[in-house]
Order: C-alpha cells, then sequence, then structure tokens
C-alpha cells in the first residue's frame, strides 16, 4: 500500500523539488522546502499523527529584525491587538494562521489543509503549494505595511 508520504515524495520529485525530510513527534512526516515564497521562508508539507490522510501545506513568516524588535517593545495588549490584526488579515485571504515564537523570532505560519480525497493527487499539491507561497507573502507584506 502506497503512503501519503511515498506520493507526496514522488510527486515532488517528478516536479523537480529538492526537499529535506524533518522528524517531529506531531507529524507522520515532515517535508520541507527552502525558498518556498519570495522572502525565501522554507515551504513545509505535513501529515499530523492526529489526522491520518490530511495533508497541511504552510509557510511560517517571521517578524524582520525591526519588527521583532517593535514587537517587544508592545505592552500584552499591544501584542493581542496585533496579533488579532493578523488572524483577521488571514481570514480575510482563507488562510489557517498559528503563532509561533521560534529561534528567538515571532512567527506567523499560514496553512491551508488537505482533506478531501479528491485533494490528494499531484495537480492539486502544486496549486496548493503556488496559493500558499502567495498567501504568505501577501501575509509578509501585510504584516510590513501595518506593523
Amino acid at each position: 500500500m502506497t503512503t501519503l508520504r511515498d506520493n507526496v515524495e514522488r510527486w515532488l520529485i517528478h516536479e523537480n523539488y529538492k526537499f529535506d525530510e524533518i522528524k517531529t513527534d506531531d507529524d507522520n512526516f515532515k517535508i520541507i522546502i527552502k525558498n518556498g515564497d519570495a522572502f525565501g521562508n522554507p515551504l513545509e508539507i505535513f501529515e499530523p499523527k492526529q489526522q491520518s490522510n490530511v495533508l497541511v501545506v504552510g509557510i511560517k513568516v517571521y517578524l524582520k529584525n525591526n519588527h521583532m524588535v517593535r514587537y517587544l517593545k508592545l505592552t500584552d495588549e499591544e501584542k493581542a491587538n496585533f496579533e488579532q490584526r493578523v488572524a483577521d488579515f488571514c481570514y480575510s485571504i482563507k488562510a489557517i494562521h498559528k503563532f509561533f515564537y521560534e529561534d528567538g523570532k515571532k512567527k506567523v505560519g499560514v496553512y491551508i489543509v488537505l482533506d478531501k480525497k479528491e485533494q490528494l493527487n499531484q495537480p492539486f499539491l502544486m496549486k496548493t503549494m503556488q496559493e500558499i507561497a502567495e498567501l504568505s507573502d501577501k501575509t509578509a507584506r501585510f504584516i510590513m505595511k501595518t506593523f
């Protein structure tokens, strides 16, 4: 039986993508493609352990150094307001979002979830990878303009 991981790896190889696989406790598999968007952020493709046969495609957009300095100076209420503005923006562009604090930086993950059988194919994954790159670009530009 072919697994979702095998299919995704085959599709990426067929499209000439170079990728790395990362082991995590939360995912059955996680594939990273460097320079997934215009800002050089890596694109992630993974299958959460709690959701077999669900493919998540996403990019984590991080706050640039000058934005990070400003963010750290905000009060808790101002940070909450900033996060709410970003959440509202992500909702408006139909992206699932999650906030992270990794590697000393505040990051906003934007994601598209493929959870229907008809979405789990090569053409749909390639289209989704383009869409998530566009959504991450929009999110990064929104953060730069509004913060």
